[in-house]
């Protein structure tokens, strides 16, 4: 897998290490405090666990923390996170559901949920949950969401619906990667060709190149007749992702 696409993958699980470090101690149903403190570790440790691919010790320690709070949200959506990945959806809509009956207005939860209807399809659906998740003034990292909202709508073919999303976040966060590289992308296909450079330029100054990143630039470069850049990004290409998809597509480019 690339590592843009990682990185998008990824960002459900940037969500969840946020939840961690934020959680709520105020809860439904449950008011015991050592019962809560042990749900949050074990829910800790099923966070670290699923974030280094041990999926089924991650799922002891959530299974854990329910067993000591039935009504910990955080561990609902974080088992929940898991069980996405391990696409066993039906299990991950009942727990992100609890989730959202615990903690309505977690905006992080909002996202995870909104980001698992995208990825059964439901655009509509995952597109009310995104914004549901934006309707906390002070949430901190509107951004995420505003992206998420982006490559779902991309997903499912509405582009300009995509680019006014991936703008909001950039308004949001002018430095998030990921929005940048879709905008550049975005304008490439548009025929913005500088456009797209200086978004290229501003994602470079932030991020590390990516397979696909140095394809956009190279691309990006021929269309604006710098064939210096274009040359030197064509050589950063073979060299850092030689057998990427890629490098490939640029061998087939250069036969032309």
């Amino acid at each position: 897998m690339n590592s843009i696409n990682l990185i998008k993958l990824c960002l459900l699980l940037l969500i969840i290490a946020i939840v961690s470090g934020c959680a709520s101690n105020v809860q439904i149903g449950n008011h015991d405090t050592k019962a809560e403190e042990l749900a949050k570790n074990y829910t800790d440790l099923g966070i670290a666990y699923m974030n280094r691919g041990q999926y089924d010790i991650s799922l002891q320690k959530f299974e854990k923390a329910l067993k000591f709070n039935q009504y910990y949200a955080d561990a609902h959506n974080g088992i929940a996170v898991l069980y996405q990945a391990l696409k066993v959806n039906d299990k991950a809509r009942q727990h992100y559901k609890k989730a959202i009956e615990l903690k309505p207005t977690d905006s992080n939860i909002l996202n995870n949920y909104g980001q698992f209807l995208c990825q059964e399809g439901n655009w509509k659906e995952a597109e009310k949950y995104f914004r549901k998740a934006l309707e906390n003034p002070v949430y901190p990292t509107p951004e995420i969401p505003y992206t998420n909202a982006g490559l779902c709508a991309l997903k499912h073919h509405h582009s300009s619906q995509a680019e006014s999303y991936f703008r909001k976040a950039l308004q949001k966060n002018p430095k998030f990667p990921i929005a940048l590289y879709e905008m550049a992308e975005l304008s490439y296909k548009q025929g913005y060709y500088q456009q797209a450079h200086d978004y290229l330029q501003r994602y470079d100054e932030i991020a590390k190149h990516t397979s696909k990143s140095l394809w956009l630039r190279v691309r990006v470069e021929r269309r604006l007749g710098n064939k210096d850049a274009e040359a030197s990004y064509a050589l950063l290409l073979r060299h850092s992702f030689p057998d990427s998809e890629e490098t490939r597509l640029l061998n087939q480019l250069e036969k032309q």
